[in-house]
């Protein structure tokens, strides 16, 4: 038997970002038609360790369906030394023997699913003439969120803003010739922020680096950035204000310490959450219901994501005999 091996460079080859937007929504709409098994995702956190590791597994069953999981590791201080904070592998298998069908590269999956994400959920809740673009972070994921945003709302400008200037400027420097539009970093997330109709944090920051003062009326935001109860990115007046929006419920009221830290101060609870994304694209919940309220997507990212993206990836690569196939 060979299975197939995927690297980062073969992945952005065959998953084009507005490939992969449309094949998060159709994923997500699986999770909200009860398509799909996945249980909360483990996470390994020696108190001592630089890192954590998590294990992120899902099923999805019908005509795509398949076996998968995702073992990521998380360091957040990978940046600094050039690497992606997110390094693991995507195992696919198949769902009528078990047997092991591919080895993929997580770090390049998650960069670019992740965006894709956030793209679905713009389209579906931004106001339609958003074009002002504010991102906290310079790293892996501004990187593709300038791209997967583009492909949803017509921006005319974007402001990048990091705790380390150079990386802002080597991030313009990297993605202005990629994209149609002016890229500005600046020197501190109120300056980004104020003028931003759409807004995207993707730090690794403990503490929050927006505050509601900054936000304008309609904007929307995509909270990517954290993913532990004890981290957050988003005030608790900003989630008190805004129409929230999630991935999956379970995973939000266990894991986002941006919705958890906000209720502990009692400022929100779950009648806050208004509605999944997939619940949005399949009809059974309304998204924006104003131009003037803010609109706000806690991704926390789900292993199903992971696993349409890579029984995509193998399908694409048997068709084209991309790849490395190897004996196993």
């Amino acid at each position: 038997m060979k299975i197939l091996i995927l690297d980062g460079s073969k992945i952005r080859e065959l998953l084009p970002m507005a490939d992969c937007i449309e094949l998060m929504a159709d994923a997500l709409s699986a999770l909200a038609r009860d398509e799909v098994h996945q249980p909360l995702r483990t996470i390994i956190r020696p108190p001592n360790a630089r890192g954590l590791l998590g294990l992120m597994s899902a099923y999805r069953g019908g005509e795509r369906g398949a076996f998968g999981l995702k073992s990521i590791c998380v360091f957040p201080e990978n940046p600094s030394q050039g690497k992606d904070a997110h390094q693991g592998a995507v195992l696919l298998f198949s769902r009528d023997t078990g047997e092991l069908l591919a080895l993929m590269n997580a770090s390049e999956i998650t960069a670019i699913r992740t965006a894709a994400v956030s793209a679905v959920a713009t389209r579906l809740l931004a106001r339609e003439d958003a074009h002002e673009l504010a991102i906290v972070g310079a790293g892996v994921q501004a990187r593709t969120h300038l791209v997967a945003l583009a492909c949803v709302r017509p921006i005319r400008r974007a402001r990048v803003v990091a705790r380390n200037m150079e990386h802002s400027q080597r991030l313009v420097e990297e993605m202005q010739p990629k994209v149609p539009f002016p890229i500005e970093a600046v020197q501190t997330n109120e300056e980004a922020v104020r003028v931003a109709d759409l807004i995207v944090t993707a730090t690794s920051s403990l503490e929050p680096v927006i505050n509601k003062e900054w936000i304008s009326g309609g904007a929307h935001i995509n909270a990517i950035g954290t993913h532990s109860p004890s981290s957050r990115e988003i005030d608790s007046a900003t989630m008190a204000a805004a129409r929230i929006f999630v991935d999956r419920r379970e995973s939000a009221l266990n894991e986002s310490g941006d919705y958890l830290l906000a209720a502990k101060e009692g400022v929100i609870g779950p009648e806050n959450i208004a509605g999944e994304i997939g619940e949005l694209l399949i009809g059974t919940k309304s998204g924006r219901t104003s131009q003037t309220e803010i609109t706000l997507f806690k991704s926390l990212g789900l292993a199903i994501e992971d696993v349409a993206c890579a029984d995509y990836l193998y399908r694409k690569a048997q068709a084209q005999n991309a790849g490395h196939w190897v004996d196993f």
